[in-house]
């Protein structure tokens, strides 16, 4: 009824399930489809996954009762744009649905807290890798230091330079100098 009293909206169609909003999103092709993450037959999860390859251009806003960080990740992954908290008010519903259509994200204020603690806990930075020694020998392999010149500046023996670049390049998986000075780069130690 909220997203019908609309005048910028168009409501083409509704299921009582999964397997039945599948196949109106395939029919339809809506430009938003608002999935309840706990739908019979075939979960919200599932059918966001198969409405991502079957309506690639239908952008899928997930509406649960849980705030737990789980069902936020796997819907996220599965392809929907964002996640609503069914007890948001009327004009969250809004936002978020314009929000989606634009192709933009949405997060319920109220999972924001468990999508970004998931984050710290499941996204690890290959950076993190190195030990704070190893990422001082990278930064300066990246400036263009030989190295002679880097066992100088750090009091090392050239010998321990290059074990450290070994470990580098070991823990990163990388091969060469110039895969060290790209990788340096996009970690954001060098210009």
């Amino acid at each position: 009824m909220i997203l019908a009293a609309q005048p910028d909206m168009e409501i083409v169609g509704e299921a009582g399930n999964g397997r039945e909003a599948l196949d109106l999103a395939g029919q339809l092709q809506p430009d938003v489809v608002v999935m309840d993450v706990a739908m019979p037959e075939l979960n919200g999860i599932e059918a966001t996954r198969r409405i991502a390859d079957l309506s690639p251009r239908s952008r899928v806003l997930a509406l649960s009762m849980h705030k737990d960080s789980v069902y936020v990740r796997e819907i996220l992954r599965a392809g929907a744009r964002g996640y609503l908290l069914k007890d948001s008010i009327a004009s969250d519903l809004l936002a978020a649905v314009r929000a989606i259509a634009r192709g933009e994200g949405y997060l319920s204020p109220g999972v924001s807290d468990a999508v970004l603690n998931d984050y710290r806990r499941h996204v690890t930075d290959p950076i993190d890798l190195l030990t704070s020694r190893e990422r001082e020998v990278l930064q300066m392999i990246a400036e263009g230091k030989t190295n002679k010149e880097i066992a100088t500046v750090l009091n090392l023996s050239v010998y321990t330079v290059d074990a450290h670049r070994g470990r580098i390049m070991e823990k990163l998986n990388l091969h060469s100098v110039t895969d060290l000075v790209r990788f340096a780069v996009r970690a954001g130690l060098v210009d």
